[in-house]
């Protein structure tokens, strides 16, 4: 079995701050369809985009916790995201230091995490949850 797993993570906010929602999408092996391990979508209620981005690594990643990856490649189509992973940008808002240090405990146990900022047409499908989400 391969142990490597892709995490697809996209927030939305109507708004910005208004309605808000979350997709995932974790691929086994390869991001491809046929490896589709597990989705989660779900709206979260009144938030920001930036709130909306974190909260669905943190959905992602407890989601992929139930599959123990020794390897997660977490893409993101929010640079700001992805950058403060990377510690190339400092976190400053209040309402995200709480989510990234969550994220930062999510990754801990994953022995191999890369993080990707990928162009939002490479996210389509974590997107396409996020708004069916905001849309029921």
């Amino acid at each position: 079995m391969d142990d490597t797993y892709f995490l697809y993570t996209d927030g939305a906010a109507r708004g910005n701050p208004g309605p808000a929602a979350v997709g995932a999408v974790l691929y086994r092996g390869h991001p491809r369809p046929e490896d589709l391990a597990a989705e989660v979508s779900r709206a979260i209620g009144h938030a920001t985009n930036n709130v909306a981005e974190y909260q669905a690594v943190v959905d992602g990643l407890k989601m992929a916790a139930d599959y123990r990856p020794a390897k997660l490649t977490l893409r993101s189509d929010s640079q700001l995201l992805v950058r403060q992973l990377l510690g190339s940008y400092r976190v400053r808002s209040a309402a995200l230091k709480p989510l990234h240090r969550q994220v930062l405990e999510l990754l801990e146990p994953i022995r191999e995490v890369e993080i990707q900022h990928v162009p939002r047409e490479e996210n389509r499908h974590a997107d396409r949850l996020a708004n069916r989400a905001l849309d029921s």
